[in-house]
């Protein structure tokens, strides 16, 4: 009995990595079929911020630059729970700060809950509501791709997300790596397939009535796919946008990275546990492939999971003295096969990185550190799976001050 479960799981599990691979294939090529259209939407623009003094003035400056017009969008920087002079930084600007204090409810999901109540009581009412961190950078035709967008039926979009300061550390490449795979073999394939495409935390964009209507509810400490599921649950696919960047910065250190990576972990856990089971009955249910795409993402991090808990088992069964206990899928795949496998998964990083054009060398030569950091994520989903019931969310300092020009570079 109990070979046979761990030989299921090694199949679902390689299953759902062939299933991954296969759809990476619609994100080869890029199709240019939106319509585009004049500017009619206004926008509120929402700046999650908690002590960004140091970083908020760029994005501010940045947003009053957009290629849309002025009058047709407010900036509103939420300073949450903030001990420093973000809020003079975002008056200096010339942009509005909505002070928030609350020690009890902290974390972005509440900090935007907080201010949509806010927003929906004040006199000036917009069609959308496009959210931002305070280290972003974002490309100017941003609002003008968002306008579209919604003019073409979408009530939520997520741009393309960037890396501010890849060449700052072999982190930062490696972050830079995973965005640019996710990009261009995650999300554009699901864009070109008509399926729903998961939120990123920034460069994100919401139809107004459809907030009012659902209300935010994303307190997770992944507020992000936490409202994916949600929308997808309503029938409501967000959309992918290629063309709208947004650049977020990245921390510096390993030891910053892995602490910022457990609290998307256990937020992960807990969306997974929550969504899943539904979700997926209601995708078959319905017959909606999509849901259950939806549903089969929310619990990657229990593939994550598993697949360290098997391969530590199955070594350990193998230099064990005497005859093996469990049968591993090896012994009727040749080990050949399973290497070629490995090459191919690993190669699609290279294949982004040459896809989405990027020019730096030192990117290239980060691929040589870059299996480490895919390693790391083994014991850091491993270490959030028990410490998932955590909710206390902390803060990743920003003190990066790029512009524009110095991030397209790459």
């Amino acid at each position: 009995m109990m070979n046979a479960i761990v030989l299921v799981v090694q199949i679902g599990l390689f299953a759902v990595g062939l299933y991954q691979l296969v759809l990476s294939f619609w994100g080869l090529k890029i199709k240019k079929e939106r319509k585009a259209h004049a500017p009619q939407k206004t926008f509120a623009v929402l700046v999650a911020a908690h002590n960004e003094e140091q970083v908020v003035g760029a994005l501010i400056e940045n947003l009053k630059t957009l290629d849309y017009p002025r009058e047709m969008y407010d900036i509103f920087v939420i300073c949450d729970n903030c001990t420093d002079g973000t809020a003079d930084v975002v008056r200096a600007h010339g942009a509005i700060a909505m002070e928030r204090r609350n020690n009890a409810l902290r974390g972005k999901g509440f900090a935007i809950e907080w201010m949509l109540k806010e927003l929906w009581g004040m006199e000036r009412q917009y069609d959308a509501v496009v959210m931002f961190d305070a280290d972003n950078l974002v490309s100017p035709q941003y609002l003008r791709e968002m306008n579209n967008d919604l003019c073409n039926g979408s009530r939520v979009v997520q741009a393309y997300l960037d890396t501010k300061n890849p060449a700052d550390s072999w982190i930062t490449a490696a972050y830079g790596v995973t965005y640019w795979f996710c990009n261009r073999l995650w999300q554009m394939p699901r864009r070109a397939l008509g399926m729903a495409n998961f939120l990123g935390g920034t460069g994100m964009c919401f139809e107004s009535k459809l907030l009012k209507e659902m209300g935010w509810g994303a307190t997770s400490l992944v507020e992000d796919l936490e409202f994916t599921m949600r929308c997808v649950q309503r029938g409501v696919y967000p959309t992918f946008n290629y063309d709208a960047k947004v650049y977020d910065e990245k921390p510096l250190t390993f030891q910053a990275s892995a602490r910022q990576r457990l609290r998307w972990m256990q937020g992960h856990f807990d969306v997974a546990r929550r969504y899943f089971f539904p979700l997926l009955w209601q995708g078959i249910k319905e017959r909606k492939w999509t849901k259950i795409d939806t549903a089969l993402y929310s619990v990657s991090v229990y593939n994550v999971l598993l697949s360290l808990i098997f391969t530590v088992v199955l070594w350990v069964d193998q230099i064990m003295p005497g005859k093996p206990t469990f049968i591993s899928v090896y012994d009727f795949v040749p080990i050949w096969l399973g290497t070629v496998g490995l090459i191919v998964v690993y190669m699609q990083f290279p294949l982004a990185l040459a896809l989405e054009k990027v020019k730096s060398w030192k990117m290239y030569l980060s691929l040589l550190l870059f299996p480490l950091f895919l390693l790391s994520w083994y014991p850091i989903t491993f270490h959030a799976f028990f410490t998932q019931n955590n909710k206390s969310w902390s803060h990743t300092k920003h003190t990066r001050v790029l512009r524009l020009d110095d991030v397209q570079k790459f």
